[in-house]
C-alpha cells in the first residue's frame, strides 16, 4: 500500500480517483502491486492514462455483455423440428469435435444470429434450459423432433430462425410450455419409422444383383408383422444394444406397436415402411430389432431367437443400416392432460401442420433415403455381413462392438 499512496501524492489525481470510485475496486483485485503502481503513475504520462482508460472500458464491457444477457426477457418454449440427418453425426453437438457436424451445432448457430438467445451462451446451453426429446444418431432423420428451452420471443420467430438454418433443417412451430418443462423426461413416447427396400426380406440365395425385380409376397409380409409382434409389450432389451448386462433394470423397455406397412415403388425399387412405437428406446436398439427379425426371414436365425433374446445370456444381433430411421413423432400425453386444458398452456400436438411435415418429409428425407439406398446399397451391403453374425450365445465381441469404436459420433448416446 506504500507504492500506492505514493503515486496518489497528486491532489488532482487523487480528485479523478475519487470520481471514478470504481477504480479502487480494480485495485484491491489486483495482486501485482508494481502493476497497480504503473497505472496510477502522474498524469503526466500519457500512455499509463490509455492503460488506465483500456482497463476501465474492458470492465464495463464485460459487466454490459453480463447485464445485456440478464435483462433479455426469456421464455420456455418447444421448437418442433424437422431435418435430413444425411451429413450430421447426429443430432447431439459434440463441443470440442468441430469435424463431426451436428444438427444442434446448426440450430444453436441460428438461434444466436437471429437474437432468440446470447451469444456468451452458445457453448453452454444448458443456461438455456435446452434439451431433445431424442439424440438421433449419425445419418438419421426427423420429421417431429421437439426441444425445449429458455429464449427471447422475438419477431417472426420461426421464419428468422429458419433463414439461418440449411434448407434441410427446418423449425416447424413454436409454442410456451411450463417453466419447469424439459422435453427428454416429459416425453412419454416416441414414434420412429424406418424405410428399407423389401428385398431386405428377400431368401438368402437371392440373387442382389437383381433388385429392381423383387416383390415381397402377401405370404412374407404377414410373417415379418407376426415376428414385430413378439416385440410388443415390456421386455429386456439387453441384447439389442451395447454395454448393458441382463440385470440392468434400464435394459426393460415398453413396447407398444411395430408393424411393416404395405409395400410401395419407388425408381423401380419396391420399398415398406416399418412403424414402431414405444416409451424409449436405447443406443440402436431399433435398428437391431429390424435386424434380428431380417436375419430369421432370411432364414441365418431361428424363430426361437426372439424368446431366447430376453433371457440372460449375450447374443449376437446384427444392427441394421442407419439411413433408413426417421424419428416421427413424440408424445406427450400426461403433460397435455394436466396442463392442455388449464387455459394458459397449448397441448403439445401438431395435427395443425401435418402437411408442412409431409412436405418436408417428401422435400428432403425420404428422396434422400431412396437416392442414397439406390447409389450407395446400404442394406445389400449390409446384408451380406449376416453370415459373420453367429446370433447365438458368444462370449466374443460382435461385429456391430467393433465397428462402434470406428464411429466417434456414437459416443455418449444412449437413445436412438
Amino acid at each position: 500500500m506504500i507504492k500506492v499512496r505514493q503515486v496518489l501524492s497528486s491532489v488532482k489525481y487523487r480528485q479523478t480517483l475519487k470520481a471514478n470510485g470504481w477504480l479502487f475496486k480494480v485495485l484491491s483485485m489486483m495482486s501485482n502491486e508494481t502493476t497497480a503502481a504503473q497505472l496510477l503513475k502522474r498524469p503526466n504520462d500519457g500512455d499509463q492514462i490509455d492503460s488506465v482508460e483500456k482497463v476501465t472500458k474492458r470492465v464495463k464491457t464485460d459487466e454490459e455483455h453480463t447485464e445485456d444477457a440478464k435483462k433479455i426477457k426469456k421464455r420456455k418454449v418447444v421448437l418442433l423440428m424437422a431435418y435430413s440427418g444425411k451429413g450430421y453425426f447426429g443430432m447431439q453437438r459434440n463441443l470440442g469435435n468441430a469435424q463431426f457436424k451436428t444438427i444442434e451445432d446448426d440450430l444453436v448457430s441460428a438461434l444466436i444470429k437471429s437474437g432468440c438467445i446470447p451469444e456468451s451462451h452458445g457453448d453452454e446451453m444448458k443456461k438455456m434450459s435446452f434439451q431433445r426429446c431424442a439424440r438421433t444418431d449419425k445419418n438419421v432423420s426427423a420429421a417431429g423432433q421437439v426441444v425445449s428451452l429458455k429464449l427471447q420471443l422475438i419477431d417472426d420467430l420461426i421464419k428468422n430462425i429458419n433463414e439461418h438454418l440449411p434448407p434441410q433443417i427446418r423449425v416447424l412451430g413454436v409454442k410456451r410450455v411450463t417453466q419447469g418443462f424439459d422435453s427428454r423426461i416429459k416425453c412419454d413416447a416416441r414414434t420412429y419409422s424406418y424405410m428399407l427396400p423389401t428385398v431386405a426380406f428377400a431368401p438368402k440365395d437371392y440373387d442382389t444383383g437383381n433388385i429392381e425385380g423383387f416383390r415381397l409376397e402377401p405370404e412374407t409380409l404377414r410373417r415379418v408383422n407376426s415376428l414385430f409382434a413378439v416385440y410388443k409389450g415390456t421386455h429386456n432389451f439387453h441384447n439389442f444394444t451395447s454395454g448393458k448386462t441382463s440385470d440392468d433394470p434400464s435394459a426393460r423397455r415398453y413396447i407398444m406397436e411395430m408393424s411393416c406397412g404395405e409395400p410401395f415403388v419407388r425408381n423401380n425399387y419396391e420399398f415398406a415402411v416399418i412403424t414402431v412405437r414405444g416409451q424409449s428406446f436405447m443406443q440402436h436398439q431399433i435398428r437391431k430389432m429390424i435386424g434380428l427379425v431380417i436375419a430369421v426371414i432370411k432364414g441365418y436365425a431361428t424363430e426361437e431367437m426372439m424368446e431366447q433374446c430376453w433371457e440372460h445370456e449375450k447374443a449376437d444381433i446384427p444392427k441394421a443400416p442407419g439411413l433408413g430411421l426417421v424419428l416421427e413423432k413424440v408424445h406427450f400425453d400426461l403433460y397435455n392432460k394436466r396442463f392442455g386444458g388449464d387455459g394458459l398452456h397449448e397441448r403439445l400436438e401438431w395435427d395443425h401442420l401435418e402437411e408442412e411435415i409431409k412436405a418436408f418429409k417428401e422435400a428432403h428425407i425420404y428422396p434422400t433415403i431412396i437416392e442414397m439406398e439406390c447409389q450407395e446399397g446400404s442394406m445389400i451391403s449390409w446384408m451380406a455381413t449376416l453370415p459373420k453374425h453367429s446370433f447365438d450365445s458368444s462370449s466374443t465381441k460382435t461385429q456391430d462392438d467393433e465397428s462402434q469404436k470406428q464411429d466417434p459420433a456414437d459416443e455418449g448416446k444412449d437413445s436412438d
